[in-house]
């Protein structure tokens, strides 16, 4: 089993919202909603997730923007936008999936989720990432 495949069952599994494999072997859950955790641990270290392997319930563009900019070598995503996967694949981030959609919903499910609209059309991922969680 690869260690993809290990931190996407613990995601199912623990029906966890985040799973981080870290460059030393740790493996951690997270339960927060939408991109909390991601920042959480960036604004904690910036570093921590260079290299790591991520399984997370959705990945949009913020996420996957925030994720690249970090260093994450490889992510699963149970949903991830059509956005989500051009940042992924313009910068040569590993990725697997189980759901595409066009772009991801707001919580009400009722349109785009609001920081996906946001930056939608943004090239530069650093800004993205910059306005989440600060200068890198």
């Amino acid at each position: 089993m690869t260690n993809l495949e290990k931190v996407k069952n613990i995601l199912l599994e623990k029906n966890a919202s985040l799973v981080v494999r870290y460059k030393n072997g740790d493996i951690k859950e997270y339960y927060q909603d939408r991109i909390k955790d991601i920042k959480e641990i960036l604004m904690q270290d910036d570093t921590l997730l260079k290299d790591a392997i991520v399984a997370d319930k959705v990945i949009g563009k913020v996420a996957a923007s925030i994720l690249t900019v970090a260093g994450v070598k490889e992510i699963y995503a149970e949903i991830i936008s059509e956005f989500a996967i051009s940042v992924l694949e313009k910068n040569n981030v590993r990725y697997k999936f189980n759901n595409k959609v066009d772009y991801i919903k707001n919580k009400d499910n009722t349109g785009m989720c609001p920081m996906e609209n946001k930056y939608k059309y943004e090239a530069d991922i650093n800004i993205i990432y910059n306005d989440m969680i600060g200068q890198k």
